[in-house]
């Protein structure tokens, strides 16, 4: 332990002998590059860096947080003193030491290749005269964080960010339709690939660009919604996911407010967060408070078994520590939320829940959409559908619009896939967005309503 980290492991354990409930400091270094390519050429690229401190004292359940630009006790130790003055303690005296509490000892992040954006953008061009617009951006990024916490615990993590969007947009007849792919990661650019590779993404982002020039509007009703593993997790994430953050249902926000240990859904629903796996995009080895990562099942065989929290909900409403406090960057205060999330796979074969089937859509890409947590109401956008007739698929449809509830849609699930699916992104609460992944299955659901432009 340097003397700079020492240094400050004593303002915090004053400031918790001072009368603080909690106190600690959030440190993070961090750099990256993107560049976006559009119109057959680079039209941006930029670099960035992100060095700050924040540091947090709770008295009586309130926050204090004060935030600086830097990583060097010079530039932390202003930030301390602000925050414990607005807390109302007397924490100030000696100077801070040299030094910086996070060294840079690896090489800077190198730009992401961009050589093969040409390349792909021209194949694809060459497979449809309807393109009207393509654009491609690459993003690399490095963040090495450090939490200092009055037990004396240090926590260190490094997430290396690297994410790969594409977007096409066609048009015939006067008719515009979007198709859109990405792939993102938490692996440096060199392990970023692994097999996939952009032209594959960009192809498929041209093919439902075009599958939507000949789709049919969508047809409106309550129907049996068979939804493909990679259609996305959005009603896990948006419709279930939010409701079960701690600061969400102690406010009296969530319909999931004092059920633990009720049934909440299906029993075949099994939803997990875990920020624990092989690179997804909501991985980390510790959260932005310094609490080492787990795999945490939320609800287990239908029945709500926990929340995610942070250390302010955990120690205002008696619950156990998740791992889940997470803050955009050192400007933020953490808050509970989600890292990867997803429905565990049941046993059906998604064939076999085609063909049970007898009327309904089948969705294999969600959008976006809206969700109200406090009841769970969600309206959700679709970008690849179609019709199932007689247990097959039938036209491809566009414009539809799932329009539900979120614990009543988890209570409909009449089947779950052999198959699980997880779909990168970022995710956005109180002014602040971090990497997430959602996942699921493919799942049969009854009883959705369905918008769409055919009235």
């Amino acid at each position: 332990m340097n003397s700079s980290v020492d240094f400050f492991l004593d303002k915090l354990q004053k400031a918790v002998k001072s009368g603080a409930q909690y106190a600690d400091i959030y440190v993070q270094s961090g750099e990256g590059h993107s560049v976006h390519f559009e119109d057959g050429k680079i039209d941006e690229t930029s670099s960035s860096t992100a060095d700050g401190s924040g540091s947090r004292i709770i008295v009586g359940g309130r926050t204090f947080y004060s935030h600086a630009p830097g990583a060097s006790a010079a530039s932390v130790a202003p930030a301390f003193e602000r925050c414990a003055e607005m807390s109302g303690l007397s924490l100030s005296g000696g100077a801070a030491p040299e030094g910086v509490l996070i060294e840079n000892t690896k090489p800077p992040v190198a730009q992401p290749d961009a050589s093969f954006f040409r390349e792909i953008d021209e194949a694809i061009k060459k497979e449809s005269p309807y393109i009207r617009q393509s654009s491609y951006r690459y993003t690399v990024s490095r963040r090495r964080v450090l939490v200092i916490k009055p037990d004396g615990t240090l926590a260190e993590d490094e997430r290396c960010y690297t994410s790969f969007a594409v977007q096409v947009i066609a048009e015939r007849g006067g008719l515009v339709q979007t198709g859109s792919e990405r792939r993102c990661m938490t692996l440096p650019q060199e392990s970023f690939w692994n097999g996939a590779t952009p032209l594959e993404l960009a192809q498929a982002a041209l093919r439902r660009a075009l599958l939507m020039l000949d789709a049919k509007p969508c047809p409106a009703g309550k129907m049996r919604v068979l939804m493909a593993g990679e259609a996305g997790g959005t009603i896990v994430h948006e419709a279930c996911g939010h409701g079960l953050e701690a600061d969400i249902v102690e406010k009296d926000y969530s319909t999931y407010r004092g059920m633990i240990g009720e049934k909440v859904a299906h029993e075949s629903v099994t939803m997990v967060d875990g920020p624990l796996t092989d690179g997804l995009y909501g991985d980390y080895r510790f959260d932005d408070e310094g609490t080492p990562a787990q795999r945490t099942v939320l609800i287990e065989n239908g029945v709500l078994k926990r929340y995610l929290t942070d250390v302010l909900s955990s120690q205002l409403y008696g619950l156990p520590l998740t791992g889940n406090g997470r803050r955009e960057s050192y400007r933020c205060v953490p808050v509970p939320r989600m890292s990867n999330t997803y429905l565990m796979p049941g046993r059906d074969d998604i064939d076999t829940m085609l063909e049970r089937t007898e009327k309904g859509l089948f969705v294999k890409k969600m959008g976006g959409g809206e969700v109200d947590p406090t009841s769970g109401d969600f309206v959700f956008y679709v970008s690849e559908a179609y019709l199932i007739e007689n247990g097959r698929l039938g036209s491809p449809v566009r414009g539809a619009i799932l329009t539900g509830n979120g614990p009543e849609a988890l209570r409909n699930i009449s089947a779950l896939g052999d198959n699980l699916v997880m779909d990168p992104g970022m995710c956005g609460k109180s002014g602040q967005s971090v990497p997430v992944t959602d996942g699921q299955p493919s799942m049969l659901i009854e009883g959705l309503t369905v918008g769409g432009s055919e009235a």
